[in-house]
């Protein structure tokens, strides 16, 4: 069990001084170097004035990002777990920033800033999530960093929900396009197997298209680069090569994190 406490800033930096910290690369794109002067006020209000703008809040778990792995990474055993906690752990933060007010006044003698409510926050999942086994979990930090997943997810359910469907049913149970027009067919929707991949094409390009612009920019053109995942952004055709989405799209590495 994990409790927050005044002292965790200091503690935090001295123990972090002594680990091995993953990279977040997307703290070096030029859109978040941008906004390092800012304060966190600043980034939380514009965060929640421009919901449809992803940098305010990748901004805020590129500065705060070490401190909450920290915290997980030495109260949870298994590396795996700890890395899929971090997600579930920023997931849940993406959400209840929306509410945040830094302004109200805090119970306690400490003051109410917002690296204090990120630690509590920490504090809660890692004692209240019940983490899978280690051989269910297949997210990959390195693959899809948590701001990145937390835009997918809102991005999902802004597709057509046959699109949605397709998608889940292709990433998250890997289903071949025989299979899910077999299915589709058997629900009395008419989709050839080449109908069935004309659609999933067409599925992650709105997947894609629905992402905030700056979220794209930062993860699908700078941190994939051109020759992986999405491939060349001019020619479409690229994307029918096996696996040309696989690393982005991958959708049963945060299952649990979409119910």
């Amino acid at each position: 069990m994990y409790h927050g406490s005044r002292d965790d800033a200091v503690v935090m930096k001295e123990v972090m001084n002594t680990m091995k910290m993953p990279a977040f690369p997307e703290g070096r794109h030029p859109l978040i170097q941008a906004l390092s002067h800012h304060s966190d006020h600043d980034l939380l209000t514009l965060f929640q004035r421009h919901p449809d703008v992803g940098k305010y809040f990748i901004a805020l778990f590129s500065r705060y990002g070490p401190i909450v792995y920290t915290l997980i990474s030495h109260s949870v055993r298994s590396s795996v777990q700890a890395n899929y906690l971090f997600a579930v752990t920023w997931r849940h933060i993406y959400y209840e920033l929306g509410g945040l007010d830094l302004h109200e006044s805090s119970a306690e003698e400490q003051p109410f800033t917002l690296q204090n409510w990120l630690i509590n926050i920490t504090a809660v999942c890692i004692n209240r999530v019940e983490l899978p086994p280690v051989e269910a979990i297949h997210y990959s930090l390195q693959k899809a960093s948590p701001p990145l997943w937390c835009y997918l997810e809102q991005a999902l359910d802004r597709l057509h929900p046959l699109h949605r469907l397709i998608v889940l049913m292709a990433q998250t149970f890997h289903w071949s396009e025989t299979r899910i027009s077999a299915y589709l067919q058997a629900e009395g929707e008419m989709f050839t197997t080449q109908a069935v991949k004309q659609q999933l094409e067409e599925a992650y390009q709105q997947l894609e298209s629905v992402l905030p612009e700056d979220v794209r920019t930062i993860y699908l053109e700078h941190l994939a680069g051109t020759d992986e995942a999405l491939g060349d952004r001019t020619n479409r055709e690229v994307r029918q090569n096996e696996g040309s989405n696989q690393d982005i799209f991958n959708l049963d590495s945060l299952e649990p994190i979409f119910e």
